[in-house]
C-alpha cells in the first residue's frame, strides 16, 4: 500500500478497521460534500466497500479520491479511535473470497431492495487517531 503514512500505523489502521464493518466515504456529488456508509473489508492492503447503488454514490467516488473513515465512538470504550483511508475508489467487481468476506447485506436501504456495488480504495495517505478517556463520559445531545 503506497503512501505517506509509516507502515507501523498503516498495519495499525488496518487492524482497527478490521473491528468493525461499517464506516463512511466521503466524495463530492455536483460539487457539494457528501458522505455515504459503506461495508468494508480488507485485502491485500486495500479498502474494499460495498455500497447501494440506488443512491448513486458509487458514480461520484468512481475515478475520483475519496476518503474513507471508521471509528468505534459508539462501543462505550474507554480507548476510543479513527482511522481514515484517503486514495482513489474505483468500481470493481469482487471475487467469490471477496464476496464471502462482505458476508449478507441488508435486505433494504431505506426502503429501497439493496442493490450492491463494490468499490476498491488504493489508500494513499492512512490516519489514526486515538482519544483516550479515564472519566466518566456524560453524553447530552439535546435539550
Amino acid at each position: 500500500m503506497p503512501s505517506a503514512s509509516s507502515p507501523s500505523e498503516e498495519l495499525h489502521a488496518i487492524e482497527l478497521l478490521r473491528r468493525v464493518p461499517y464506516g463512511r466515504v466521503a466524495t463530492s456529488m455536483r460539487a457539494l460534500p457528501c458522505l455515504a456508509v459503506a461495508r468494508h473489508v480488507v485485502v491485500e492492503g486495500r479498502v474494499l466497500l460495498r455500497m447501494h447503488t440506488g443512491f448513486g454514490h458509487h458514480q461520484a467516488c468512481n475515478g475520483s479520491v475519496v476518503a474513507y473513515g471508521a471509528d468505534n465512538f459508539n462501543s462505550g470504550a474507554d480507548e476510543l479511535w479513527s482511522v481514515q483511508f484517503t486514495g482513489t475508489a474505483e468500481v470493481f467487481e469482487p471475487t467469490n473470497a471477496e464476496l464471502e468476506l462482505f458476508g449478507s447485506g441488508p435486505l433494504y436501504v431505506d426502503g429501497q431492495l439493496f442493490d450492491p456495488v463494490y468499490m476498491r480504495i488504493e489508500p494513499q495517505f492512512v490516519t489514526v487517531h486515538s482519544l483516550h478517556s479515564t472519566q466518566e463520559r456524560q453524553f447530552e445531545h439535546a435539550l
